[in-house]
């Protein structure tokens, strides 16, 4: 469209006169311009919560399950052990209860979000210098506590960091801080995995029996959690939070009720959606068979013969390199391809990169055969974990209710990860190493039987059409 500086001074516009050039098009942002939005203090911020998010996640998981295995614990119970993760199961309950109150003290003084992130970051050092204090191989049963109390805290954060991360990005910046925020959540993993294993060989190395050792290995551990504190503080309160802190809405009433018609409503919007149960079922199964065979990767990569060390160094190292490469192919995938198309795509690599397992357990303890076969389970798991976030977010379309959706949702997919492959440890026991793994590969037909469905009922064109609006 032309400008009034496009036309001639007292030009009439019934003049006849050449039609007016087109308008260039707009510039595309450089690289420069492009990598310059990680360095926002918004996005700085984000990236920050990120680590201390990915951070306590192994020590209630595949490092704690390292530390039983080595303790003699049996391949039952730390199968059984996947159940310490309810509370990621769960979050979805509490997580109205984070939309709808105010902490005590810490919201005056923070803000509602910042608040209860502290809230939630000092119990988080608590339970896992409680979990520390634990041995495994006398009382697993209060290193079950120990665990369950990590994975609440953990949970807790994460329901809040989610709600600061949408209140805290304008569109224009939330790709980049979601990207942000999954590279430092895989380097908080990679701290509390082959970071807290590496010093544990440490302490041991300076004279410091086993149990001392693993011990101060997760008071390190529950130090790092102040780099999530300290982020806190110096972050300022998503103005969208503090408005809704300020309405009368949300200072007036009985705090129980205003709980109730946060939760209410949250739930509702979802469950009037069309093909709603399909939409659940699909979330807890999707990634079912990758969590079937990961929760045992660390009671396997050490059955076979591999040292703590090289478990370190290899599925947490080059893995990590991996998953981040997979991540950046899983957000191009995304991009380039309609989300049911990259969905099938992610689907079917992760289920494949399973039986890479089954060849690993036949080649028995060869560091290059390891090696591949984490790279490619990484680099797969991670381009499906991409594209499902991608899916999720996609869901969460209601502005009133994003925390709480995106709590349900998340909650829904960690089943696959606590209830439906806690028997996973039996299976194995029972048929050996290499049939677990290819028998891990049919638990993600009833996946793909829901995906096909949904994408025949049109689910995915809905979902776009909804985008667009």
């Amino acid at each position: 469209m032309s400008t009034p500086s496009d036309r001639p001074e007292g030009a009439s516009a019934a003049t006849a006169s050449p039609p007016p050039a087109a308008a260039p098009a707009p510039k595309k942002p450089g690289i420069a311009d492009a990598l310059a939005v990680y360095l926002r203090p918004r996005v700085l911020i984000v990236l920050f919560l990120g680590f201390s998010s990915g951070l306590p996640l192994a020590l209630s998981g595949s490092t704690l399950l390292v530390w039983m295995r080595e303790s003699g614990v049996d391949l039952g119970t730390i199968g059984l052990f996947a159940l310490v993760g309810t509370p990621y199961t769960l979050k979805f309950a509490w997580a109205p209860i984070v939309d709808a109150l105010d902490v005590p003290l810490l919201s005056r003084l923070l803000g509602r979000r910042r608040g209860w992130l502290v809230l939630s970051q000092l119990l988080l050092i608590a339970a896992i210098v409680f979990l520390g204090t634990c041995d495994p191989a006398r009382a697993p049963w209060l290193v079950a506590l120990g665990a369950l109390l990590v994975a609440a805290a953990s949970a807790t954060q994460d329901i809040v960091i989610d709600a600061f991360r949408v209140e805290s990005l304008p569109e224009n910046e939330q790709a980049a801080g979601m990207a942000s925020y999954v590279a430092a959540y895989r380097i908080g993993m990679l701290a509390s995995t082959a970071g807290a294993l590496f010093l544990v060989s440490g302490f041991e190395a300076a004279g410091f029996a086993r149990e001392a050792a693993w011990s101060w290995g997760y008071f390190t551990m529950g130090a790092l959690v102040v780099i999530g504190i300290a982020t806190t503080l110096l972050a300022t309160e998503p103005s969208v939070s503090a408005r809704a802190e300020h309405a009368p809405e949300h200072a007036a009433g009985n705090p129980l009720r205003r709980v109730a018609v946060a939760a209410v409503g949250a739930f509702s919007e979802f469950l009037t959606r069309d093909n709603a149960v399909l939409v659940l079922a699909f979330v807890v199964l999707f990634k079912l068979c990758d969590a079937f065979a990961g929760v045992l990767t660390a009671p396997f990569v050490i059955d076979i013969g591999f040292t703590r060390d090289e478990y370190a160094a290899i599925v947490k190292g080059v893995g990590l390199a991996a998953t981040l490469i997979g991540g950046f192919a899983g957000g191009a995938l995304a991009r380039a391809y309609p989300l049911a198309t990259a969905l099938w795509v992610g689907a079917v690599l992760q289920t494949l990169s399973n039986l890479v397992f089954t060849w690993q357990a036949m080649v028995g303890v060869n560091l290059w055969a390891l090696t591949l076969t984490i790279v490619v389970e990484s680099f797969t798991g991670a381009i499906g974990t991409v594209v499902f976030v991608a899916y999720l977010s996609a869901l969460c379309n209601s502005p009133l209710h994003t925390a709480t959706q995106y709590a349900l949702l998340t909650a829904l997919a960690a089943i696959g990860r606590t209830y439906l492959s806690s028997s996973a440890g039996f299976v194995a026991a029972a048929t050996g190493w290499p049939a677990f793994f290819l028998l891990s590969t049919v638990t993600a037909l009833p996946s793909f039987v829901l995906l096909a469905w949904l994408q025949r009922k049109g689910h995915f064109s809905a979902l776009a059409a909804e985008k667009g609006r």
